[in-house]
């Protein structure tokens, strides 16, 4: 009885190992990321911790200057290549044009990185339409046509990532800040569906829920500075919210919340309790 308890357990100290194995190896084989909204926050987080690891980068956003100053940066750092590639994914058509620019370079993207995307506070009614368009067309649209015109080489080739940045606010409905809630839910559900569609393809799909996180989104959200500035003792760094991705990427996790337990607890109360009553609470704490 002894011996074979220990040749179970030799047996399962051999598939632990050859687990975290082959889980090293998972970013070792990427040799090339694709970043959206690379210039700062959290894109440019995924930027530096990639680099740090030897991967080239295409890094795309609309600042010109910002792009290709982290770029030099991050190239003379650590030796790697880096390209950039200015475009704004707001526009209808753009996902297309930055995937043939890509192509026609003959560029392969290991691990593409869908991290671009905006909020805008405000009772619905009162903001522009435009804005809430263009945030729909950013979040969810321009993610989906990458995501699609990368995924088939990926499963084609038995290997790659895709990340797909949501939020904690994907959880729940959030009013004042409808549009953006909606379209995290959208990317969360999305991730989900084609992590279980692929999980057997050798292509690893991730979504990546943050909360409040260091970064210029409450400003570029038109955030009161009352509301923005409320504990941001709390804020989570844009370099742990990379490093917990990376690693739920590593063991081919659907999805990971980020930012401790406080943000475990806000995904999980919709499962608590009444939605009437918790969108009543929420309305509340978001109320200007």
């Amino acid at each position: 009885m002894g011996r074979e308890a220990l040749n179970v357990t030799n047996q399962f100290n051999t598939l632990q190992f050859l687990t975290e194995f082959v889980t090293l190896l998972t970013l070792i084989v990427m040799k090339t990321a694709l970043i959206t909204g690379a210039s700062s926050g959290i894109g440019a987080a995924f930027a530096r911790e990639l680099a740090a690891r030897k991967i080239d980068l295409i890094l795309v956003a609309r600042s010109q200057e910002k792009l290709q100053q982290l770029a030099e940066q991050l190239q003379e750092k650590f030796q790697i290549r880096t390209e950039t590639i200015v475009q704004d994914l707001t526009q209808t058509g753009a996902a297309r044009s930055l995937y043939d620019a890509i192509a026609q370079k003959g560029g392969t993207v290991d691990l593409l990185i869908n991290n671009a995307g905006f909020g805008d506070y405000g009772a619905f009614a009162d903001r522009e339409l435009q804005r809430q368009v263009d945030m729909i067309q950013l979040n969810i649209t321009a993610l989906v046509e990458l995501t699609y015109l990368f995924l088939p080489q990926m499963k084609q080739r038995g290997s790659g990532g895709i990340i797909n940045v949501s939020s904690i606010a994907g959880f729940q409905p959030l009013p004042y800040m409808s549009v953006y809630a909606a379209t995290k839910a959208f990317v969360l559900n999305f991730s989900e569906a084609l992590w279980a569609e692929n999980k057997d393809s050798g292509v690893r799909i991730l979504a990546l829920c943050p909360g409040a996180t260091e970064s210029n989104f409450f400003k570029e959200a038109a955030f009161p500075s009352s509301f923005a500035g409320k504990n941001k003792s709390g804020y989570t760094s844009a370099e742990e919210v990379v490093r917990d991705a990376l690693k739920a990427l590593e063991k081919n996790h659907s999805t990971v919340v980020t930012g401790g337990t406080a943000n475990q607890l806000i995904v999980n109360l919709p499962r608590l309790f009444p939605r009437d009553w918790l969108v009543s609470v929420v309305e509340k704490q978001f109320k200007s």
